[in-house]
């Protein structure tokens, strides 16, 4: 014979110093500020949410919803299920208590007599760490822990604390976990059916559908609301499988998923980054539109990156084409790719500080053969043809190869790879003649980030400082959160500000870059690249087309789009300035729509603008392409 309620009712009256430990009871507002979701969450720099990110593996909690945010009908419907004289008793009820003992007794079936603030009891003991199977005397503990909870919390506050605390079903714990795993919904929002299901849900979390609708039904009957059982099966079985379930990826909360990854660790952490959510949007918008114009050349992927020049706050993070990619975990920000031509900017600095060269210096574009310990290295230009003498400004700006692989020459691979380590290259662990000289067109493998922030070195007038992915002040550099530290992170959060470059070097490079004449011969007047308001720019194809960029910075932001396959596969006919420079135009674009220097810029005269110089330039680039020896562009 079971023992009953009656039971402990007597042994309360009767063993008043029994030596059972008092439960040491938290205040209604202990219990809501130590309260931890599984989540976490990325802010923007307006303290907005980007991003949620499930950090506790064990259970599924949302934050913790107020009972004012809840439904009335699925509190009706739990206080009918759990507890009918809820708000009647002092925490035990008595009546419940002696029906369930005479049932026990003659060994019959009971709805049970523990009420919703015993139960709460029992849950506050969970997340005290004291969980399991009690005996007598803890069940007496508990019972005398209800009646005291009842003297210091009111019923609103003990059915919202019950509410945010219980087991709905699985994993899921609380009502708003509940609400939207299974109704694709918030608390607020449940209606009679769902709520009904909900409650239902208590008594047997993991109970089948059909099970879970007998019980809602009942309840709805009990409420004189019959009527609606006739499709509430149909209801439960979609529910209980995850049919109405929001999809992750249409989540509002999607903006920054590699960012997310790399910066929130702890369930209920939420982190304000630097991201600015509006921006963010745009990018990932441009991103998928432009890729998805590419995708019968075998495009695939992109990242986009977005830099304030005189903070170093990063703007903008996408590390991938979300759908369209068929490797979308792989962050395309920090993965290591081959640079192209984006390098030649730094190897002309260099030039230019140690005074080898000026942008007037004159070059020889002819064909060069050099013998190394590899063999013959016979440097090529990206068109197979050669333009004799030129100046270095239209070699830069123009991109030529031969011309920067003799600059290579005459400042030697190891001072080329000294110089761009200190704009941020650490991950070149190697000599220059480990890379030789196709240094100089960019064999190294770099990544999205270090390259931003290389670019902002020139913007910055050759000064080098770290990124940062938070936002203030006054934060100090060693307190503020870094997303990475090796590969292509290596000292990009960490490195020391220095100087890279002198001052009059930045300034002259970053004036070839920004000559619209200088590279009109490559690109022509009217391109991508052709901004109406300052901008320094470099585009560059890695070998067999596996990556494209471009590279480029205005006064105020530098951005770097990189355009490719995560799975190093080629891609076909596409070079930086038809795969990366329309994005980073569009992006470019954005950032200056206000900007009062051009005061005719906006999205629709922007979008308007584009369709007439691609559909103007879409034969011209057709005819220079199948000149190319796509190498380096």
């Amino acid at each position: 014979m079971r023992a009953g309620w009656l039971w402990g009712v007597v042994t309360i009256l009767a063993l008043p110093q029994c030596p059972v430990p008092a439960l040491a009871l938290p205040g209604f507002q202990e219990v809501k500020a130590a309260y931890t979701p599984s989540e976490a969450w990325l802010l923007d720099r307006n303290a907005q949410p980007i991003h949620s990110l499930r950090r506790d593996p064990h259970i599924r909690r949302f934050p913790w919803v107020q009972l004012a945010e809840i439904a009335p009908a699925l509190c009706q419907a739990v206080i009918l299920s759990e507890d009918k004289r809820f708000y009647e008793h002092e925490g035990v009820d008595w009546k419940a208590a002696g029906n369930a003992a005479w049932s026990n007794l003659w060994n019959t079936r009971s709805r049970g007599a523990s009420t919703l603030t015993m139960q709460l009891v029992g849950l506050l003991e969970e997340e005290g760490g004291r969980p399991g199977r009690r005996n007598l005397f803890e069940k007496i503990n508990q019972t005398a822990a209800a009646l005291d909870l009842e003297e210091n919390w009111s019923k609103e506050q003990i059915l919202e604390a019950y509410l945010n605390l219980v087991n709905f079903r699985g994993e899921q714990q609380g009502v708003a976990a509940m609400s939207q795993r299974v109704f694709g919904k918030w608390p607020d929002g449940l209606d009679e059916q769902e709520s009904a299901l909900a409650a239902a849900l208590l008594r047997a979390p993991n109970a089948s559908p059909f099970v879970v609708m007998k019980r809602a039904c009942a309840l709805l009957t009990e409420r004189g609301r019959s009527s609606e059982c006739t499709d509430l099966a149909s209801l439960a079985v979609t529910a209980l499988s995850g049919g109405l379930r929001p999809g992750e990826e249409s989540s509002s909360l999607s903006l920054a998923p590699h960012l997310a990854h790399k910066l929130l660790k702890q369930p209920g952490q939420r982190l304000q980054s630097s991201i600015d959510a509006d921006l963010q949007r745009f990018v990932i918008e441009s991103l998928s539109r432009h890729l998805a114009e590419l995708r019968h050349q075998n495009a695939k992927d992109g990242a986009v990156l977005v830099v304030n020049n005189s903070s170093g706050e990063v703007l903008a993070w996408v590390g991938s084409s979300g759908n369209l990619s068929d490797a979308a975990e792989v962050d395309g920000i920090t993965a290591l790719r081959q640079a192209g031509s984006t390098l030649k900017p730094f190897l002309y600095a260099l030039a230019f500080e140690g005074r080898i060269l000026t942008p007037a210096s004159l070059i020889e574009d002819a064909p060069l053969t050099l013998e190394t310990g590899n063999g013959l290295y016979t440097p090529q230009n990206y068109e197979p043809q050669y333009q004799g003498w030129v100046s270095a400004r239209m070699a830069l700006a123009g991109s030529l190869n031969v011309p920067a692989v003799k600059t290579l020459i005459r400042l030697g691979p190891d001072i080329f790879l000294q110089g761009l380590h200190r704009v941020g290259f650490a991950n070149l662990k190697e000599d220059g003649d480990w890379y030789g000289y196709s240094l100089a067109l960019g064999s190294a493998d770099v990544s999205v980030l270090m390259l931003a922030n290389a670019y902002r070195t020139l913007a910055n007038a050759g000064y080098w400082s770290p990124l940062r992915v938070t936002t203030g002040e006054t934060n100090s550099p060693m307190s503020m959160p870094v997303p990475c530290i090796q590969g292509g992170c290596a000292e990009v959060f960490t490195g020391r500000a220095h100087s890279a470059f002198s001052p009059q070097a930045a300034f002259l490079t970053a004036n070839v870059l920004s000559d619209h004449a200088a590279r009109a011969d490559t690109f022509g007047l009217e391109s991508w690249l052709a901004t109406p308001y300052w901008t320094a720019v470099k585009t560059g194809t890695s070998k067999d087309m596996r990556d494209n960029w471009c590279a480029g910075f205005s006064r105020h932001f530098t951005t770097v789009v990189w355009v490719g396959n995560a799975k190093g596969e080629p891609m076909r006919d596409v070079s930086g300035v038809s795969g990366a420079a329309p994005i980073w135009r569009e992006v470019m674009d954005w950032l200056h729509r206000g900007d009062p220097a051009t005061p005719g810029l906006n999205r629709t005269a922007r979008h308007q603008t584009h369709r007439r110089r691609s559909s103007a330039s879409t034969s011209v680039l057709s005819h220079r392409w199948n000149r190319h020896d796509r190498n380096g562009f």
